[in-house]
């Protein structure tokens, strides 16, 4: 049989000839295609990080943030055109290393890339930097004195698979940051990382110098263990053992960003469920299931809906319910792996042991069916669930008590949908913002945050750069110092 292979990551300064190739494990593809990634030496290696934290990073550094702004959106458009051979390869890959549905990957690669339009991120420089010219030189401070934001020589990227185009946020905010990047794809999805870099080298070679993509296996020690060495700056996603592993490999001094498993959830007022009204609102919050199939922090997990409107919260769980159903013809949800289907399972099975014991617990839906919703009539505290298009739906009789069942999980609390009334919403925020909640959203928007959002709360460029103050007694001093000074 004819094996269909795509190659994985992008090598700058190595000698393409002087590469050996493997296969990349990767189980969920299909029969009959393939993933291969370069097995590097020791010295390609070390000659890969000289290349991108060398003379990559010091062309990019020389380039105003501008150009890089307008390099990059030229990529984007590249990648949003359908008649490009980057679109049609990200349309053919995508679906087959995800499992998502060819179509849900369609509906999502616009809205994701147009997140990074030049306009955008003009919008995301001033929000964390508010001038941007911070990043190409000193700038005058309004106390006196000025400031410089230098990004790092090597900054190493850990990507998750979970979510088609994640790879992006991270390495963007370090493009704009002038910062020399290697990034590590996950097997189960290293599609996206690769396009948009070779796209980026071919469109802007001055950008694709300062960018390393690769591939190593968990048990290969060596390779990472020579990154970390060399790397000022490692930015992490994956889960709480993995990271906390992956910081103990640090050597001292080298700066840890993680990002680890979150907790997202929807909250629909009683203004929302009026009989007009909470069909929209149950379609939307269907949506925010589908899409990504629950994968993202920012998916929601379970839906808090106050009593007292015209629609109650367990009408409300059928209308989503049906609206998953609806959905499935159009978005069919990817085969859960082994260990995923019997997560559902056990899920499933402790909840209709829970029901048959309290009469506030429900069940809508079959087994066979491929999305399960849970409602409870009582206030519940929030808890994770295994994904796959497994929610609960927990009525409440005031949204006053929603602190109380978010607080124990608040360290793992991220985005919160809100379906709410005008004189709700910032009473509402401040009681979410004190448990730890870091992003509200509107339902249907939760996953699809804004450019330039504080991923867990935190500066997404801000936190790459360090702020060099050149202080105004310098300045004095250098006054006194001229040939001219008497």
């Amino acid at each position: 049989m004819t094996l269909e292979v795509f190659r994985v990551g992008h090598l700058p300064g190595l000698d393409a000839a002087g590469l050996s190739w493997r296969e990349l494990p990767a189980s969920q593809l299909p029969q009959g295609y393939g993933f291969e990634v370069a097995a590097l030496t020791p010295d390609q290696l070390q000659a890969l990080c000289e290349q991108v934290s060398g003379p990559g990073r010091q062309g990019l550094r020389a380039l105003p943030v501008r150009d890089i702004v307008q390099a990059i959106d030229r990529v984007i458009q590249q990648l949003l055109d359908p008649a490009s051979p980057e679109h049609q390869l990200l349309l053919r890959w995508l679906p087959l290393s995800t499992g998502f549905s060819p179509e849900m990957i369609r509906v999502n690669l616009g809205p994701t890339l147009r997140t990074f339009r030049a306009l955008q991120l003009q919008r995301f420089l001033v929000e964390d930097l508010g001038n941007p010219a911070l990043l190409d030189g000193f700038e005058p401070r309004v106390t006196g004195g000025w400031t410089h934001a230098e990004g790092p020589d090597l900054l190493a990227h850990v990507w998750a698979g979970n979510v088609p185009g994640l790879p992006l946020w991270s390495l963007i905010c370090c493009l704009l940051a002038k910062a020399g990047n290697i990034g590590k794809v996950s097997a189960g999805e290293p599609v996206f990382a690769t396009v948009f870099v070779q796209t980026l080298a071919r469109l802007e070679p001055r950008l694709g110098a300062a960018v390393a993509v690769l591939w190593w296996d968990r048990q290969d020690s060596q390779t990472p263990r020579a990154i970390w060495q060399q790397a000022d700056t490692v930015l992490a996603y994956g889960g709480d053992a993995a990271l906390r592993d992956l910081q103990a490999q640090l050597p001292p001094g080298v700066r840890f960003l993680p990002h680890g498993h979150k907790l997202s959830f929807g909250v629909i007022g009683r203004c929302a469920l009026s009989a007009g009204r909470a069909p929209a609102i149950a379609r939307l919050a269907a949506d925010d299931l589908v899409r990504h199939e629950q994968q993202g922090c920012y998916s929601p997990q379970v839906f808090y809906v106050e009593r007292g409107g015209q629609v109650t919260p367990q009408e409300f769980a059928q209308r989503l319910a049906a609206g998953l159903q609806q959905l499935q013809a159009k978005f069919p949800r990817p085969q859960p792996g082994l260990a995923e289907a019997a997560q559902i399972a056990q899920w499933r099975s402790s909840l209709e042991w829970a029901a048959f014991d309290d009469a506030s617990v429900q069940l809508l839906g079959h087994p066979e069916h491929s999305w399960n919703v849970v409602y409870r009539d009582q206030a519940t505290p929030i808890a994770p669930g295994p994904l796959h298009r497994c929610v609960q739906v927990v009525a409440l009789d005031s949204l006053d008590q929603l602190p109380a069942c978010l607080a124990p999980q608040r360290r793992y609390l991220q985005s919160a949908g809100l379906a709410v009334a005008p004189e709700q919403l910032q009473a509402l925020a401040g009681q979410l913002a004190a448990v730890g909640v870091t992003r509200l959203s509107a339902i249907g928007q939760m996953t699809q945050p804004a450019p330039g959002w504080h991923n867990d709360g935190r500066p997404s460029l801000l936190d790459l750069v360090t702020l060099v103050d050149l202080e105004a007694s310098a300045e004095a001093l250098a006054e006194r110092l001229t040939s001219y000074e008497i």
